[in-house]
């Protein structure tokens, strides 16, 4: 149950939402009776609040005419980190969350100044952010459980069904989230297997708190061990191509990452494993850098053949 002081700020966000709302429509909303209603808004009245209460088939409350509360107060770059962070979240695959994406725009723009009100705005209507390659999931409650347990470093028994439409059930270790590619994952220890693993959660059948908690190695990095497990996963052909640049301007360059990348005398040496070298041709075509196929030949020649193509276009 939530907490009476959440409750009546609830009341006052109604109050701002609406304008006037009836007695019965705020409890409705709220989950409380009439009588409990009026004590939370004699709450807020003692808070130096004013609100107008009538009675009747049109009455209801309302805040005074002309109260407003204090703006919050938001420097220009902090709105802009505000604004892109709400476009950002739309763009995650998190379909449970779009309302409330939407739910924190609208709030913070009854809050905001009418100047940085419209940056917001702007920044909305005009930015476009490509983070996702899937479509978008949906049930992101093994997202929230996950991420509760990760922190509380609960175990937690996974119910999964892998690529090949197989059902498991594991007691796993969460240590953490990323999002990569289009798909979250949760990467952790594995107890039905005894090792590091990694899950897509759109592929989670179920997630349970166990009562048993674990110690997260120091300094885990989710991210990290997903491009070396997605890398390194069994596929035809390993593939070894030293890059020309260094390691910051190979990982601007690879926005989905190919692979694993460790610095080198002569630049920076990407491995992977692939099952369409075709794919990997074009991939490797797009870089603004120059490269060395070092393994394998049949790689070459892909980004021959793709080469010819190009030059007859």
């Amino acid at each position: 149950m939530p907490h009476p002081t959440t409750r009546v700020l609830a009341v006052l966000e109604l109050l701002q939402a609406h304008g006037r709302i009836s007695g019965p429509d705020m409890a409705r909303r709220l989950g409380v009776d009439g009588r409990t209603l009026r004590r939370y808004v004699a709450i807020l009245e003692e808070f130096g609040i004013p609100i107008t209460a009538e009675r009747g088939r049109y009455g209801g409350y309302a805040l005074v005419p002309g109260f407003r509360l204090p703006p919050m107060m938001f420097t220009d770059e902090e709105a802009l980190a505000l604004s892109v962070g709400l476009l950002a979240a739309r763009s995650l695959g998190l379909t449970e969350a779009q309302p409330a994406v939407a739910s924190a725009g609208a709030k913070l723009e009854r809050v905001m100044p009418a100047r940085l009100k419209q940056r917001v705005r702007a920044v909305d209507e005009t930015v476009t952010l490509d983070l996702s390659h899937a479509p978008p999931t949906g049930d992101n409650g093994a997202l929230a459980t996950l991420s509760a347990a990760a922190q509380a470093r609960q175990r937690v028994q996974l119910a999964y069904r892998n690529a090949a439409g197989d059902a498991s059930v594991r007691p796993f270790d969460p240590y953490g989230l990323g999002f990569r590619g289009g798909h979250w994952y949760v990467a952790g220890f594995c107890h039905l297997r005894g090792e590091l693993r990694s899950f897509r959660l759109d592929r989670v059948l179920s997630v349970q708190p166990l009562p048993a908690s674990f110690g997260r190695p120091a300094g885990f990095d989710a991210l990290e061990h997903l491009s070396a497990s997605l890398a390194n996963m069994p596929r035809a052909h390993p593939v070894e191509v030293l890059l020309r640049t260094d390691l910051d301007g190979a990982s601007r360059a690879l926005f989905y990452p190919l692979g694993t990348l460790e610095p080198d005398p002569e630049g920076v040496l990407l491995r992977a494993r692939t099952d369409h070298l075709g794919w990997f041709a074009r991939e490797l075509a797009r870089l603004p850098f120059e490269f060395e196929i070092r393994a394998p030949s049949a790689l070459r020649d892909e980004v021959r053949q793709l080469a010819r193509r190009l030059a007859l276009a």
